[in-house]
């Protein structure tokens, strides 16, 4: 879906006037199958826990045939993965091996959806303690959505760490309100699916936490962080997911966004860059680049693991060869992988 021309101006210190214009439908974050363009297993014939005729007289189980799609698109978090070690890539696109939810993550999760759902609210209701009363509701949706995460409180049977965790959870809610005003805000999309498709034919997707659109047409680009704001020797590397974005909004709208905004909740910071077209060129030119090194460890089987300190953090260590581990079979055969095609772009739920 097309966003609107009408929305919020942006003004001094990240202050918005109202806007008009409508707001999407929540969608899957951004890790959600299909978004990232990972890889699909699709299981053909019987299932294999099925006792049934095409088994044989004897009852065998007849084994599930596994299809493994190569990848045919990119997001800003698998861009950072074979960035960071193309062996994660491989594990979390091509294996899809599973990942244990993380506390940090989950809470991420909470925070997003909670700032998000402020925001149905008419504006002089979007006060803190509102905020913090959504919280307990969320919760319950995210753990009927994602059961997985109700594990990071399996050996907590008081409840006490999770109480603390949700203090956590609020105080990153009621930080936010020393950042921005959201009385005075009236995001023109919410959570916003964008996808396109760039000449060479790679397509980029992703999910956007905020967009305001001013009455002028300007855009700014809003991204919520839980965690702590970087080192400004580190702010390239975070501003990377926020360019990815404005290159598709461009892509899509030919409009090069007025502003990008990181809300760093969890150090009370905001980052802003007002990016040019030059910004976006140049970052085309990367993720092609980036694109050209995935398509040929795709084809080849070659994915190299990358050490760095992020290793410690790592789920898949048992699979690593840094760790003595060994990776599972490569499910592709060497020389597959070509893109995939698809129509020219979208803006809005997946």
């Amino acid at each position: 879906m097309e966003t609107s021309t009408e929305g919020a101006a942006v003004g001094r210190g990240g202050d918005v006037a109202p806007v008009t214009a409508p707001v999407t439908a929540p969608v899957a974050g951004e890790d959600a199958a299909g978004v990232d363009g990972t890889a699909e297993a699709v299981a053909v014939g019987e299932d294999a826990a099925t006792d049934s005729p095409a088994a044989g007289a004897t009852g065998a189980v007849q084994a599930a045939v596994v299809r493994v799609i190569p990848p045919t698109s990119l997001s800003p978090s698998r861009a950072s993965d074979f960035m960071q070690c193309p062996l994660l890539y491989r594990f979390r696109v091509i294996d899809r091996l599973p990942e244990k939810p993380s506390a940090a993550a989950t809470k991420g999760t909470l925070v997003h959806a909670v700032l998000e759902r402020l925001f149905d609210a008419p504006a002089a209701e979007r006060t803190a303690p509102r905020a913090k009363s959504l919280i307990p509701g969320q919760w319950d949706r995210l753990r009927e959505s994602r059961p997985e995460v109700v594990e990071l409180f399996a050996d907590d049977p008081e409840g006490e760490r999770l109480a603390t965790w949700l203090t956590e959870a609020e105080q990153l809610v009621e930080r936010w309100f020393g950042l921005e005003d959201p009385t005075r805000l009236e995001p023109a999309e919410r959570e916003l699916f964008v996808e396109a498709e760039l000449d060479s034919g790679l397509k980029l997707r992703g999910i956007i936490d905020r967009v305001d659109v001013a009455p002028t047409g300007e855009v700014r680009i809003v991204d919520y962080k839980t965690g702590k704001a970087p080192r400004p020797e580190y702010a390239e590397g975070a501003l990377f997911q926020m360019k990815f974005y404005a290159l598709v909004v461009w892509r899509l709208k030919k409009i090069v966004p007025r502003r990008l905004q990181l809300v760093y909740l969890g150090s009370g910071d905001v980052l802003t860059y007002d990016p040019v077209l030059a910004d976006l060129e140049r970052v085309e030119r990367k993720l092609l680049a980036l694109w050209e090194a995935i398509r040929q460890a795709t084809e080849s089987g070659d994915w190299r693991p990358r050490p760095t300190k992020l290793c410690g953090w790592c789920d898949h260590q048992a699979h690593c060869p840094e760790f003595g581990g060994t990776p599972p079979p490569y499910p592709l055969p060497v020389g597959a992988g070509e893109s995939g095609g698809g129509a020219q772009g979208r803006m809005g739920p997946d």
